[in-house]
């Protein structure tokens, strides 16, 4: 505050100044530990009621607590003067406090009735109590008095008046009879505030003598009774209609005071014949709704909590059929004072200003008194540095010793307000009431606040530090409250951390330190969703959430915003699982995950569904012969809509047992017209069907018979056809009984030859559903019908079905059979057909059996070999048989065939196939492998395919990086199968490939692979490296150079210094010296997998050579092409070109390491 600020001759301006300051002294906070070691003025905490009525059986009790620092004395006046507390044996005031206990056993009670006062001293002031009135409660005796039996006229109004004894407090009245039974109040007989019965009008059931009016005194529980009034209604002169008049209030208008915050009453009572409605309305406004009631059948009207708004005029209306009567309540609210801002406790340093203010409202407007130390302030001794204008007590500069304690009092006629409030003068160092180090914790984006609770006189100031070092000023994201308190509107993981706050004034300083950790949210990350379930089944809803790792979070389930129900529920990590679904489990399920700070929920429905119903009630009406009107009530859906009804029937005549589908209709009937067959003894049930399924069925209905009739349709499926040569068999599926219409059910045949002009012939049959004609033509047309006749008519005209006679063999064979070689694997061959007559049936076709009798080769042995058949359907004259073999010799024949077999064979033909290219050699194999030369060795190949004419050779090297050199030629004799190679090179794989080959050219290529043996001897040139001085002298520099790199780095390292070799070898590495694997010993540079691999499918034997495992190898695996075809100078088109041979783990390949050889050649 500014020590040097000028009066200004403004009091109102003076008074804005000084109130802008008291409001920080105001709301400093105080702790309750705090003050305990701090003088303090006497605080009145406890007091009894303004009026205090007492049990005169039990003592009075009057109650008066207070603290302070040193604890205050007490003392009490009665009636306004001293009351000596000690002289009284009957009065006890109880120790550590104020209140008085008053025994009053054996004494009169009225003597200790008045007006007492308690009175709270210590040395920093006085603090008094309400004046507090002790009366005691009374329950008089009802006033002796004789009551007149009443006769009234039946229809007149009547009042029964009770006047109850005045009692302390008043007593509740209530009507009964002599047996303790309450009489019936309704809108005809009420009662009113006052306690008098009216009637509206009397009839003749309310004559009785024993109306009797009691009196129930709350505080002594005593009820008193007045006596019965007898009431007598007579008719001998009623009363007519009436229109209504008013018994209570009188006339057209009355008034109401009611006081401020009390409940307004008010009471319409009317007479009228018939009895009237009351209804109420406010003139110019609204009744308050929220808090009117009405009571006493409408008659009483109360409005609760009343305020200034509540004044004006009401109006009571009371209506019958014969008119309307008004009366208006005038209500005036008035107002016992009350508080708009009671004065408060003030704690000032020495020399601050401060100010009381004692704000109250009332109506009429109340006196407002001071007092200070329970004096008031004219008879106060005087003080300079005080200053009073009216509600307001302004304290300027004050000294220490000055605290006191001011008492404001407020009046009016209607009532008065007291209250304390201290001032207490204090010079105190500041405090920090807030627990030091407190941990914060609050969700990102929500509010944070840091509280700096803090004590001092004067009032210390607060500043906050972040991180011990980052000043925090008021503005964006903070804010610092007057009462000290740090805000983070919204708090983001940054603003996590350590926060101080310092308390000062010019006594001291202090600091407390809290932290703030901001979390993340908790959050479900996926919800549970909308569950239909079929009841008997299990539910699954998921509730998967995230969270801040370091809070623990709980996760709860509720059905319907309750606990779930035992038993079925399991609740894991993050679902709930509800097994065997039942209807009771329906409803929203809600999952919510709580940690300490934050929760966040998700809620889901489920619907229980299970199969409707059966219907009921089903009834047949509309019956006619082939038609009759179904109706039923549906069954309940549970959840799931009916999408249909199935209507079954049961044929008790033909199929009793048997429910048979009749027909379906949407789900939304209830009603369905059937059509119906003669000759049935029908009974209908109903299923519905929802999503989940059907229903059980209905009960059947009724049973309905109808009536026969002659057949609606006639058999269906009819076939005819022969079985054997001259018959004809004719064949239908028969009706059943429900299409049978009736009894005697017969199927009259009838056949005849087709294109013939011939008349039907017929048969009846019964109980069959065929027929055999026997003696027919083979294989001729028909024309046949079947028609369904019963005891009541024949069916309608049945259609015509053709059909044939049975077949037989065929008689012919074909003729002029020519074959045409086409090549040496395929000839055609042709023929004339047979003629159709002579085929006795359907022709299917023609059948061409071939067979090899021998080869051409003069060497070839016969031998037997199947037959082979093809089968041309139709009507075809020609066909290709593909597949011969060459150089061969066959037989050939043809047979006609139709459903019966095959016709006679045709004469044989015999036709050669030319020569063609060979088969593959059997084998080669590489053998007697040295140096420079090699053999190999062959067979014939298994198919000659003609005059074999000699084999051809190629061969080519395969160095070490898999590329193929030049390709040699030779030809060979056809009596050859081995030949010996030389002027090979040494320790080299050769790849070998033998075709065989007649005049028509070569066969397919048989290929092999094989090394020459390794040159054992050394040449002169070569020495052993690791025995050259040369040698021997560099790998000692190399090593003493390592040993000086090691000391020179054990040295820095020593020193402090840092050599981060692996980085700077990272950095600069080489990429040509690379390590040796570890696995091969080979270089890196030359350790591709592929490279010095054995080729595809060779492997080391023991004897040197290189065979591989199978010889059916091609030169695709070796070339980019597929064919293996050479070109017309002799090379070989899939050369080598760079290409790497494929790995040699595939398939059953052999995995060995590298040869020698090829180890040998990777150093050349």
């Amino acid at each position: 505050m500014d020590r040097n600020r000028k009066w200004v001759p403004s009091f109102g301006a003076v008074l804005l100044i000084l109130l802008s300051h008291m409001t920080s002294a105001l709301e400093v906070p105080l702790d309750p530990k705090v003050l305990e070691g701090l003088p303090q003025p006497p605080t009145i905490t406890l007091q009894s009621p303004k009026d205090y009525i007492f049990d005169p059986r039990e003592n009075i009790v009057i109650h008066c607590e207070a603290k302070g620092k040193p604890h205050p004395s007490f003392s009490w006046t009665r009636n306004g003067t001293h009351f000596d507390v000690e002289q009284d044996s009957k009065v006890l005031i109880k120790p550590g406090s104020g209140t008085l206990v008053i025994d009053i056993s054996g004494e009169k009670a009225e003597a200790y009735e008045g007006t007492y006062q308690c009175t709270a001293h210590n040395e920093h002031g006085t603090a008094v109590s309400n004046s507090i009135v002790i009366r005691q409660s009374r329950s008089p005796l009802w006033s002796k008095e004789r009551n007149e039996a009443i006769v009234v006229q039946m229809g007149v109004s009547l009042v029964l008046q009770c006047r109850p004894p005045a009692g302390l407090p008043p007593p509740v009245i209530f009507w009964m009879d002599n047996n303790f039974q309450r009489l019936l109040l309704d809108k005809r007989v009420s009662q009113a505030l006052n306690g008098d019965l009216y009637f509206s009008n009397v009839l003749r059931e309310d004559t009785r003598s024993d109306y009797i009016c009691y009196a129930r005194f709350p505080h002594t529980q005593t009820i008193q009774q007045k006596q019965p009034i007898s009431v007598t209604v007579v008719d001998n002169s009623p009363e007519g209609e009436r229109r209504p008049g008013f018994m209570m209030p009188l006339g057209t208008t009355s008034t109401k005071m009611v006081l401020r915050g009390e409940t307004l009453e008010l009471e319409c009572i009317a007479d009228g014949l018939p009895t009237p409605e009351i209804s109420w309305q406010k003139d110019g406004g609204e009744l308050p709704s929220s808090r009117m009631s009405f009571y006493n059948f409408k008659k009483t009207l109360k409005v609760s909590d009343v305020n200034e708004a509540d004044g004006g005029n009401y109006r009571c209306t009371a209506t019958n059929n014969l008119g309307t009567l008004h009366h208006i309540i005038k209500v005036t609210v008035k107002a016992a004072p009350f508080w708009v801002s009671a004065p408060r406790n003030l704690i000032l340093a020495p020399n601050e200003t401060g100010i009381l203010t004692c704000r109250v409202n009332g109506e009429p407007k109340p006196k407002i008194t001071w007092f200070v130390n329970g004096v008031s302030l004219e008879n106060a001794p005087e003080d300079h540095s005080r200053k009073v204008d009216d509600d307001t007590v302004i304290l300027s500069n004050v000294q220490s010793g000055s605290s006191a304690v001011y008492q404001c009092n407020a009046s009016n006629e209607f009532g008065y307000l007291m209250a304390n409030a201290f001032v207490n003068v204090l010079a105190e160092p500041p405090r920090v009431l807030t627990p030091p180090n407190r941990v914060y914790q609050v969700i990102t984006n929500n509010p944070a606040l840091l509280h700096c609770a803090s004590f001092g006189s004067p009032i210390p100031t607060i500043t906050w530090f972040k991180d011990i070092q980052t000043s925090v000023k008021n503005g964006d994201p903070y804010v610092i409250h007057e009462n000290g308190t740090l805000e983070i509107h919204v708090a983001q993981p940054l603003n996590s951390g350590k926060y101080t706050c310092i308390a000062t004034n010019n006594l001291g300083i202090k600091e407390n330190h809290v932290y703030l950790e901001v979390k993340e949210p908790t959050r479900i990350l996926k919800q549970p969703e909308y569950k239909v379930v079929q009841k008997g089944m299990r539910a699954v809803f998921e509730c998967k959430v995230k969270h801040d790792p370091s809070l623990i979070p709980t996760m709860t389930w509720l059905k319907d915003n309750g606990e779930l129900p035992d038993g079925r529920f399991e609740v894991n990590v993050d679902s709930l699982t509800i097994n065997d679904v039942t209807d009771g489990d329906e409803g929203t399920y809600t999952c919510i995950m709580n940690t300490t700070l934050d929760q966040d929920s998700a809620s889901a429905m489920l619907t229980v569904v299970e199969k409707p119903d059966s219907p009921t009630d089903l009834e047949l009406t509309d019956q006619t012969e082939r038609s009759v009107q179904l109706t039923w009530i549906p069954g309940d859906e549970h959840n799931s809509a009916t999408q249909k009804f199935l209507i079954q029937y049961e044929d008790l005549l033909h199929q009793p047992g048997v429910w048979i589908n009749l027909t379906e209709v949407a789900g939304t009937s209830t009603t369905a017209q059937l059509n119906l067959s003669p000759y049935v003894y029908y009974s209908f049930r109903v299923l519905a069907v929802n999503h989940v399924g059907y229903s059980q069925p209905s009960q059947p209905s009724s049973q309905y018979r109808t009536n026969p009739a002659a057949p609606d349709e006639n058999p269906s499926d009819i076939q005819c056809v022969g079985t054997k040569p001259g018959n004809l068999v004719i064949s239908w599926t028969s009706l059943t009984g429900f299409q049978a219409n009736g009894p005697g059910l017969e199927y009259k045949v009838q056949w005849r030859q087709k294109d013939m002009d011939e008349d039907w012939s017929s048969k009846n049959v019964a109980n069959v559903s065929q027929f055999v004609v026997s003696g027919t033509p083979i294989y001729v047309p028909y024309e046949v019908k079947v028609q369904a006749l019963n005891d009541y008519g024949s069916g309608p005209k049945p259609e015509v079905v053709i059909g044939h006679s049975g077949e037989d063999l065929p008689l012919s064979a074909p003729d002029s059979v020519q074959i045409m070689v086409t090549n040496s694997t395929l000839a055609e061959v042709q023929w004339e057909p047979v003629s159709l007559p002579s085929v006795r049936g359907k022709l299917q076709g023609y059948k061409v059996y071939y067979r090899r009798e021998r080869g051409l080769h003069d060497t070839e042995e016969e031998t037997e070999q199947q037959e082979q058949v093809l089968t041309f359907s139709g009507n075809r004259s020609e066909g290709r048989l593909p597949g011969l073999q060459p150089y061969s010799r066959y037989n050939l024949t043809i047979r006609v065939l139709n459903n019966k077999g095959e016709g006679p064979p045709s004469p044989s033909k015999k036709f050669d196939t030319p020569e063609g290219v060979p088969g593959p050699p059997s084998f080669l194999n590489a053998v007697n492998t040295s140096l420079d030369t090699l053999t190999l060795e062959w067979g014939p190949p298994r198919n000659n395919n003609g005059r074999l004419a000699g084999y051809t050779l190629k061969y080519q090297p395969v160095n070490t990086t898999n590329e193929l050199g030049p390709v040699k030629i030779m030809a060979l004799l056809a009596n050859e199968t081995t030949i010996t190679l030389g002027n090979l090179n040494s320790s080299m794989l050769y790849k070998f490939y033998l075709s065989a080959k007649t005049i028509k050219g070569s066969g397919p290529i048989i290929t092999e692979e094989a090394f020459t043996v390794m040159d054992t001897t050394v040449p002169s040139r070569q020495v052993d490296i690791a025995t050259q001085g040369w040698f021997i002298g560099l790998m000692c520099a190399i090593a003493l150079l390592i040993l000086v790199l090691l000391i020179v780095c054990f040295i820095k390292r020593n020193k402090g210094g840092k050599y981060p070799v692996k980085e700077k070898e990272d950095a600069h590495q080489d990429p040509e010296i690379q390590p040796m694997k570890e696995d091969d010993g080979t270089f890196g540079e030359y350790s591709d997998t592929e490279d010095h691999k054995p080729l595809k499918g060779s492997r080391t034997p023991s004897n040197g050579t290189v065979r591989r495992d199978e010889s059916d190898d091609s030169l695709v695996d070796y070339g980019e092409g597929g064919d293996g075809q050479f070109n017309e100078d002799g090379s070989f088109i899939g050369q080598y070109s760079g290409k790497k041979e494929k790995d040699t783990h595939e398939g059953n390949e052999s995995s060995e390491a590298p040869s020698p050889v090829n180890a040998m050649n990777s150093f050349v």
